[in-house]
């Protein structure tokens, strides 16, 4: 196990993420660019973003598992109905979205940089671990369900 395995809460990395653009975005105004109607695309995904998390957490819910990302091996239930019948990570692909929404908002091309920081962080340190303990827990049906649905989209 790595040190920074599940360590880092997945919303606290999204604040982090969303604050390195900003910085990005101040420091060099160089790198900003014009993009029509970002105002009404950046708000669109960070709408669809926040639904589709919502979705995720939801199911959660209705199943009466932990949302506690920093806690896979106590979830309850693997959920495979509502969103996570398309996606396996509804939480963090709203995250994603959201963060996409606020690099088109910044219109800077290092803030769009640091989304793939993002989602490589994302998947070795927080997804990986998860999908370990819940192979665990669940076995044969985790994997049947890992092999129909992909990890994003």
């Amino acid at each position: 196990m790595h040190v920074l395995e599940l360590k880092v809460p997945p919303l606290a990395l999204v604040l982090l993420m969303a604050a390195l653009m900003w910085l990005a975005a101040w420091a060099l105004p160089a790198l900003g660019f014009m993009l029509p109607g970002d105002y009404l695309f950046s708000v669109s995904l960070l709408v669809a973003g926040t639904v589709i998390s919502g979705l995720g957490v939801a199911s959660f819910r209705r199943a009466k598992t932990t949302v506690n990302p920093m806690k896979p091996d106590s979830s309850s239930s693997l959920v495979t109905s509502g969103i996570y019948r398309w996606t396996r990570n509804p939480m963090y692909l709203g995250f994603l979205l959201g963060l996409l929404g606020w690099a088109i908002f910044l219109s800077n091309a290092l803030a769009f940089l640091l989304l793939p920081v993002f989602v490589v962080y994302i998947n070795r340190f927080q997804i990986e671990p998860e999908e370990k303990a819940l192979a665990m827990l669940f076995g044969k049906p985790f994997a049947n369900y890992k092999s129909h649905v992909r990890r994003w989209l």
